[in-house]
Formats: C-alpha cells, sequence, structure tokens
C-alpha cells in the first residue's frame, strides 16, 4: 500500500510553505527543555522531549478517532490540525500513513499477542487456533481499510506495517505448530497463507455491514479445511 498522490500533495505543499514546529524538531529536542525520560521514540530509538512525545501521543489519539471514524483513508492533514500541530510534524513522527496506522494497531497486536500466549495450552488445539483467528478478525475489523492494508504489506517487507504482520505470524504459526502436531489440522498448511485468508475474511465482513454472521461462517469453512 502507498502513500496516496493527496497526501503526498499536501506533505510538499507543506514543505514548501516551510511549516515548522520548534517542540518537535528532528532531532528529538523541545524549546521547553525537558525531557520525558520514560518516553521513548517510536521506533526504539532515543528517548523524545517532554513536548515531543505530547504531540506524538496527540496525533495518535487523534489517528484512532479519524480511523475509526472515516477509515484509514481519512485526512493526514485533518489529523494534524485536530491534533493541534503541523502536517510536517505528523511527517516527522510518521513518515508515512503505514507507519501511522501501525503504531495505531500496537495495543490491538500487544492484545492479539498476550491472547495467544492465553491458548497456547487450551484444548482442542484446532479450536483454540480459530479462536484465535477469530480475534484477529475483529481487530482487523476496527478500522475500515485495516485488513487490506494488513494483506497488501504481507507482499512487502518494507512497508511499515510489517511490524504488526510479522508478530502475528509467529504467534499463529506457535498456534498452528501445536494443533498440527496433535493432528488436529493436515500438515502442509502455510502460517501465510492462513493469515492471508483471516486478513480477507475480515475485509469480506468489512464490506458487507449488513451481514453480521458472515465472519463467522467464512471462519467455520476454514476450521472444517484446516482438518485431515
Amino acid at each position: 500500500m502507498t502513500t496516496s498522490a493527496a497526501d503526498t500533495a499536501k506533505r510538499t505543499t507543506d514543505s514548501t510553505a516551510g511549516t515548522t514546529d520548534t517542540a518537535d524538531r528532528t532531532d528529538g529536542t523541545d524549546t521547553a527543555g525537558t525531557t520525558d525520560t520514560t518516553g521513548t521514540a517510536p521506533c526504539g530509538g532515543r528517548a523524545m522531549r517532554a513536548d515531543a512525545r505530547r504531540n506524538y501521543e496527540r496525533l495518535l489519539a487523534e489517528a484512532r478517532t479519524a480511523f475509526a471514524e472515516h477509515g484509514t483513508d481519512a485526512s493526514l492533514e485533518d489529523i494534524a490540525r485536530r491534533a493541534g500541530v503541523g502536517i510536517g510534524t505528523l511527517y516527522r513522527h510518521f513518515p508515512n500513513r503505514q507507519a501511522l496506522m501501525s503504531a495505531v494497531f500496537q495495543d490491538a497486536l500487544g492484545s492479539l499477542l498476550a491472547y495467544s500466549r492465553e491458548l497456547a495450552d487450551a484444548d482442542p488445539a484446532c479450536e483454540a487456533l480459530v479462536t484465535w483467528l477469530r480475534a484477529v478478525i475483529a481487530h482487523a475489523g476496527e478500522y475500515r481499510g485495516l485488513a487490506r492494508a494488513l494483506m497488501s504489506a504481507s507482499a512487502d517487507p518494507s512497508s511499515a506495517l510489517t511490524r504488526c504482520n510479522d508478530p502475528l505470524r509467529e504467534a499463529g504459526s506457535r498456534l498452528l505448530d501445536r494443533a498440527v502436531t496433535e493432528g488436529a489440522v493436515r500438515e502442509g498448511v502455510p502460517i501465510g497463507d492462513l493469515m492471508q485468508l483471516t486478513n480477507a475474511i475480515a475485509l469480506a465482513a468489512e464490506q458487507h455491514p449488513d451481514d453480521p454472521r458472515l465472519a463467522d461462517r467464512l471462519l467455520t469453512l476454514t476450521y472444517r479445511g484446516l482438518h485431515p
């Protein structure tokens, strides 16, 4: 999934206009001179100063709201405006739309990884796997457009959403391997294909909001197809 022409135009316009936010310069410093010793940069870099951290958190909060209301194609300029910062500040924290989507999805990612650990010893193993896949579908459906983006990112290692896809694939692989070992799932089922199918179910459910049982029916078909 690539940055839209509209987003690129907004970024170029902002850069030309010379918009700056002195509280959130690229080097992570702020004019207040205070440091947030607990805040770390989004990608594991050095700690952000207090004002930069506040800007980051405001952008995330507004992005969650905008994505919930308008889907993941929501205007990035509007998100920045609602957060009270310039579009340049948004791009310094999140270089593209996929990076912002990845940051927004981190809470759900943490919940899904924790849930996979809870189900690690649940019986039957195949039902534990399908239960977890149902949770993946539910979270992917929180924001319109997220399921499609996750599907596209699986074929693009450079996408920021790979930060979400890779841990999910590893968690799903452990549940799948256990089910295969116990003979509950036939051998040779690639976890990558299974995760793509799961995201496709989430996308189908997103496109048919008038059929709330669609995802469960499709997941039931998947469940049956996994058996030896």
